[in-house]
């Protein structure tokens, strides 16, 4: 039996994801309006806005599963509809924002799943090591036994996650992956975002939280009704006038008086 041949990872600071022009329209309305960004690798790129920014379309029209009405998508340089599906699971690898397992699969099973693109690669004869790390970084070993159903929302978030990674692709596509956990598992993911990051990968994450994407993006894309406002650095993202302007809402951002780190507070 031939062995299929296994992509290279991508060079740090190339670039993995590029969305040019993007513009979804649904039923008529528009829900992405000429949104252009770039992931490079070796970065932890956040997007970033009020609840029906466009976030979580962005992230699906990157991930081939929201059909996009104008512009394009390249998945490590090459347009997303040339890319076989399973070829495209080795380069990328994504976290829905919901993620349910309605069969009785145990948690094992599932993080197991996430190598399924690595048959019949030389890659396969990692599949034992890249689940175990996956289970162990996100802290789910003491349940591997359990079917997923009978899991808490915390649980099988960390599952999902665990999957994720177990996949091993270079490029990680992470919608709200932090909403239902609780604070020590929220830091927790974003570490692992980070130490994917460092390790080489383009990690592009939604984020509600402000705070958590002022502590671990690289950069930052804020959207707002469906456009882009502005793409760049947190510190320069995440002003107390515009987040204020985009979030309707009067804020203060300030620097922590120990560590320097940007927070967000609103005003009360």
């Amino acid at each position: 039996m031939s062995r299929i041949e296994v992509p290279e990872r991508l060079a740090t600071g190339s670039v993995a994801v590029a969305a040019s022009g993007v513009t979804v329209q649904i039923d008529g309305k528009r829900i992405l309006d000429d949104v252009s960004i770039d992931v490079r690798a070796g970065e932890v790129h956040a997007l970033i806005g009020p609840n029906g920014a466009g976030k979580s379309t962005l992230l699906s029209a990157i991930t081939g599963d929201q059909a996009i009405t104008a512009g394009s998508i390249d998945i490590a340089g090459r347009p997303l509809g040339d890319w076989a599906l399973r070829d495209l699971a080795r380069r990328r690898a994504v976290l829905l924002q919901h993620n349910e397992v309605f069969f009785p699969f145990t948690v094992q099973q599932v993080v197991e799943m996430g190598r399924a693109p690595w048959q019949r690669t030389e890659r396969e004869r990692d599949d034992d090591e890249a689940v175990a790390e996956a289970i162990a970084a996100t802290d789910i070993a003491r349940f591997t036994d359990r079917h997923v159903p009978s899991l808490s929302g915390g649980e099988r978030a960390r599952t999902a996650l665990a999957r994720v990674l177990a996949q091993r692709t270079g490029i990680l596509l992470l919608d709200e992956p932090t909403a239902a956990l609780d604070l020590r598992h929220q830091e927790d993911v974003l570490r692992l975002a980070r130490e994917a990051a460092a390790a080489g990968d383009a990690v592009i994450v939604v984020l509600h939280d402000l705070n958590l994407a002022a502590a671990y993006a690289d950069r930052i894309s804020l959207l707002q009704t469906g456009r882009l406002v502005v793409t760049g650095r947190p510190a320069d993202v995440l002003t107390p006038e515009r987040i204020t302007d985009v979030y309707r809402y009067p804020v203060e951002v300030m620097s922590h008086p120990t560590t320097g780190a940007t927070i967000i507070l609103p005003v009360r």
